[in-house]
C-alpha cells in the first residue's frame, strides 16, 4: 500500500467535475481535515510523516467520491460489501485503494478481495480462512497483489459491550494465522476508541500492542486509529491510518 501520506496525489484529477458548489465544500472540509492531521503530526514529532487519510464514504454517492478523487483523495473506506463492489466498479477509472473497515461476513469474502486492497476488521479465526481460499480464487485468476489485512482489536473494557474485533489475547493466534496465508499480508492493528471514554489511554493501550505485535511481525507496523472526532489523540499514538468520514463529507444522505 505504500508509504503513509496526506494523500495529495493526483489520482483522478483528469475526471475532475467543475468546482460546483459541492465539490468547493468538500474541499474546504478536506483542507480543514488535512491541517488538523498536519497539525497533530507536528505536535508529535512526526510532521515528515502523516498518516495515510482514508475517507469513509458509505451512504454517499458515487459523484462526492469521484469529486473527492479529484482533489486528490486516493483512499476510500467503505463498510457494506454491495455498496463497496458497485461503487468500486462504477470508479474504475479514478485509480483510487478501496478498504474495507466495516465486520465482513464470511460469505462475503470471496466479493470483498474483488476490489478491496485492505481489510480493517480480521477478527477472528474463520474469516482469516475465508478471505485466504479467496485470495487464492482471486491471484489465480488476476495475479492482484496480497490483501493486507488488520487485526481489529476490541479495546473495550466490558467484554459484552464492545463494537466488533479480538481480545487483545487473540491477537497473536490471528496473526500467525494470517502471515502463513501467501495471499494475505499482515499489516497491523485496527481499533476503535470506546464510546464515552477519552480516547487517548485507549489509543495508548493500542500502541503498546501494536508494539507487541511488531516483535514477532516485523512488518506489521501499521495502525488504523482515528475518526473524525478522535485523530488528534489517534496520532499521537502512532496511528498510520486514519478512516476520516463525517468531517469530510458532511452528515449522511437519507438512506432508502
Amino acid at each position: 500500500m505504500g508509504e503513509p501520506s496526506a494523500n495529495g496525489g493526483e489520482a483522478g484529477r483528469r475526471d475532475a467535475p467543475g468546482r460546483d458548489p459541492r465539490t468547493a465544500e468538500l474541499a474546504g472540509r478536506l483542507e480543514a481535515v488535512r491541517g488538523r492531521i498536519g497539525a497533530a503530526a507536528a505536535a508529535a514529532g512526526r510532521g515528515d510523516r502523516l498518516p495515510t487519510l482514508i475517507v469513509v464514504t458509505k451512504f454517499h454517492p458515487v459523484e462526492d467520491i469521484r469529486r473527492l478523487a479529484s482533489l486528490g483523495v486516493t483512499d476510500v473506506g467503505e463498510n457494506r460489501d454491495q455498496e463497496a463492489a458497485g461503487k468500486a466498479e462504477l470508479l474504475a477509472d479514478c485509480g483510487l485503494t478501496w478498504h474495507f473497515v466495516g465486520q465482513v461476513q464470511t460469505k462475503k469474502a470471496k466479493s470483498v478481495v474483488r476490489y478491496a486492497a485492505a481489510v480493517h476488521s480480521v477478527d477472528r479465526p474463520q474469516l482469516v480462512d475465508a478471505l485466504a481460499k479467496a485470495m487464492r480464487i482471486q491471484q489465480d485468476s488476476t495475479g492482484r497483489a496480497p490483501l493486507d489485512c488488520f487485526i481489529q482489536v476490541s479495546l473495550e473494557e466490558d467484554a459484552g459491550a464492545h463494537r466488533g474485533g479480538a481480545a487483545p489475547s487473540e491477537v497473536p493466534l490471528l496473526a500467525d494465522r494470517i502471515a502463513a496465508e501467501e495471499g494475505l499480508r499482515l499489516a497491523g492493528l485496527m481499533a476503535v476508541a470506546p464510546l464515552g471514554a477519552p480516547p487517548g489511554p485507549a489509543f495508548e493501550k493500542l500502541a503498546g500492542l501494536s508494539a507487541l505485535l511488531v516483535a514477532q511481525h516485523p512488518g506489521a507496523t501499521a495502525i488504523s486509529a482515528g475518526m473524525s472526532q478522535d485523530l488528534e489523540a489517534a496520532i499521537a499514538f502512532g496511528a498510520t491510518h486514519l478512516r476520516i468520514g463525517s468531517d469530510i463529507l458532511g452528515s449522511r444522505p437519507p438512506v432508502g
